[in-house]
């Protein structure tokens, strides 16, 4: 056994709560991350003494958002030929085995999806409450890197979305799947969202007043890391295979691009944006 290669065989199931029902480490780290973006986005409405009362409305919009875009994105985006043929299953936990349905989780959830669901929920959360986008999108920003992270941690512990080969005598085996070294692409990803956090959290006072500068440089950051990750992490379909960039790379690049938009425009043209 190589003193540089680690191997990985955790249960993902971390016990059954019924013979059919599996409590998941992913399940719980996801939740895990939810909160902790919540209690820090809520630390920073209680610094600048603003109210929290409708903070737990905006709690259930992003949940709900993150969950339908995450799970819609993976279905159109990476298996849509599949979900096309099974649309329960789009939308319930469940999957057809020998006959039957069974109780599988939601097997994919596609990030770029959740991102795009949360946004859609904080616009919808906005339009109600009467409050302006990019000034909540500052503050869930600054959450959302951490929700980010103990996802991906999720991901190390179900030994799922790993990288390629390391081609050398280091790296990661995931036994479950196989017993070839690889990236760690998961806890690469979980690392970099953390300090994306640090540097937001840093900035953001520095950035008072300036509402959708966080945002951008969130949407910038988290992206372009998820980008270069992407050259060292496994396809998640074959179709990837035969295309330049993969999807996920493909999908993080209009991130970006409206990362740097709105930085310029809001510093080039401010008064357009009042109403957001």
């Amino acid at each position: 056994m190589d003193d540089n290669v680690f191997y990985w065989d955790i249960d993902p199931v971390l016990f059954w709560i019924t013979d059919t029902f599996p409590l998941k480490y992913y399940g719980l780290l996801f939740v895990t991350g939810l909160m902790l973006g919540y209690l820090i986005v809520r630390s920073i409405y209680k610094k600048e003494h603003i109210p929290t009362e409708d903070l737990d409305s905006l709690l259930s919009y992003i949940i709900l958002g993150t969950v339908i875009g995450a799970r819609l994105g993976h279905c159109l985006f990476y298996q849509p030929e599949y979900f096309f043929s099974h649309p329960l299953e789009i939308f319930l936990p469940i999957q057809r085995i020998e006959g039957s349905y069974q109780f599988v989780g939601y097997q994919g959830l596609a990030s770029h999806g959740g991102a795009l669901g949360v946004f859609i929920a904080i616009m919808l959360y906005c339009r109600k409450y009467k409050v302006k986008l990019l000034w909540v999108l500052d503050k869930v920003a600054l959450g959302t890197p951490v929700t980010g992270a103990f996802i991906r941690f999720g991901n190390f512990m179900n030994s799922e979305i790993y990288g390629k080969p390391t081609n050398g005598d280091w790296g990661v085996v995931f036994v479950r799947d196989d017993m070839i070294p690889r990236h760690p692409t998961q806890l690469y990803e979980a690392i970099a969202y953390l300090l994306i956090f640090g540097i937001l959290f840093y900035l953001y006072p520095k950035m008072k007043g300036k509402n959708g500068q966080i945002f951008g440089l969130f949407l910038v950051l988290l992206f372009l890391s998820r980008f270069f990750i992407e050259f060292f992490k496994e396809n998640q379909v074959a179709f990837e295979s035969e295309m330049t960039l993969n999807m996920g790379q493909w999908l993080s690049i209009p991130f970006i691009v409206v990362g740097f938009f709105i930085i310029f425009f809001l510093n080039k043209r401010k008064g357009h944006l009042q109403m957001f």
